[in-house]
């Protein structure tokens, strides 16, 4: 059970996702392919958490990588992700993104980054390096320490005792992400059209994608 990414993103009503805090564990892959892996995960996470909807929580899985969104509410404009393989626990994996979300929305002001986010929005300002977010890491070091701290999924036994009310919201799962893009879209050509994603990634992902479907047992 690997939990490879955790981020939090600004998600404006109907602007694009801008990551603000990022956290990696990407030990399991060879140095060779981390930064593909990482940009393929990046945009995993950028194109669900935009199509998620406010209060809405999802669990969509693409290739062998699962990612478990929590969108808060609009007032907030925050949304969560993590990325894990299939066998994390989706409980555990929703329980910890609550936990971030509240903490981030505590200890990091809104007003330390909105205009940063509404520049990049707009397109007047670049947005943060590959992988990173607006929001130093200083700022807000649990996403650093949560990502190591639960690779055990046992160490969320204290944080899933006071949150059982998340049980009774209902979590929908999607076996591949084209199942949450909007009518029209397909995965092949957001990536193709992608800015975010470098040459090597889109090749990266291809190659994942052809791999993975010739091994799909019938």
């Amino acid at each position: 059970m690997k939990i490879y990414a955790l981020m939090i993103f600004a998600t404006p009503p109907g602007g694009k996702a801008v990551p603000l805090s990022t956290a990696w564990k990407l030990d399991d892959f060879g140095w060779l392919e981390r930064g593909a892996v990482k940009d393929v995960m990046a945009f995993m996470a950028k194109t669900v958490a935009e199509r998620t909807p406010p209060t809405q929580r999802q669990s969509v899985q693409e290739n062998s990588y699962v990612a478990h969104v929590h969108a808060r509410p609009a007032s907030d404009g925050l949304t969560g992700v993590l990325i894990s393989d299939s066998e994390y626990p989706v409980r555990v994996s929703f329980s910890l993104l609550n936990k971030l979300l509240d903490e981030f929305l505590l200890k990091v002001p809104k007003v330390e980054y909105s205009q940063k986010v509404n520049a990049i929005v707009a397109g007047s300002v670049e947005g943060p390096p590959k992988g990173e977010g607006v929001v130093p890491a200083g700022k807000f070091p649990p996403m650093a320490d949560y990502v190591v701290r639960y690779q055990d999924p046992r160490q969320a036994d204290a944080i899933m005792k006071v949150q059982q009310e998340l049980d009774e919201t209902k979590i929908v799962l999607h076996k591949t992400i084209e199942s949450v893009l909007a009518r029209g879209e397909h995965l092949d050509s957001l990536v193709e059209r992608s800015e975010t994603l470098q040459a090597s990634s889109k090749m990266f992902y291809k190659s994942a994608k052809k791999q993975n479907s010739c091994c799909i047992v019938m």
